[in-house]
């Protein structure tokens, strides 16, 4: 479960980015995960409730998870499409000539402070 260490990663990043700011409280950290990212959000969610007691700034703080759509594109017939839905081969062309152009992240997208 390689979820713990993200989500390890993401408090240590946003304890950093309140101490160096001077910020008291983040409220809220603002993550997307991308849907072919390999992340499972619901684990995400409950090692947050875990590690946000051992924290500083984020023992209240709101996790909130936006999903993001994996798209394929084709270089053949120029389309893009769903990954998830139709994998490697164009649905359009039958093309096997294509590359993910977005759903394998898994950032921060933003925080909260007060």
């Amino acid at each position: 479960m390689h979820e713990l260490g993200l989500v390890m990663q993401i408090t240590k990043t946003v304890e950093g980015i309140a101490s160096e700011q001077g910020l008291e409280d983040i409220s809220k950290v603002n993550l997307i995960i991308g849907e072919v990212s390999g992340v499972i959000p619901e684990y995400i969610e409950d090692a947050f409730e875990y590690f946000k007691k051992k924290t500083k700034y984020m023992k209240n703080t709101e996790l909130s998870i936006k999903e993001k759509k994996a798209v394929t594109f084709c270089e053949n017939c120029r389309n893009t499409y769903s990954t998830v839905e139709f994998k490697k081969i164009c649905p359009f062309c039958k093309s096997e000539d294509t590359y993910l152009v977005e759903g394998d992240e898994f950032i921060i997208d933003s925080i909260e402070a007060k």
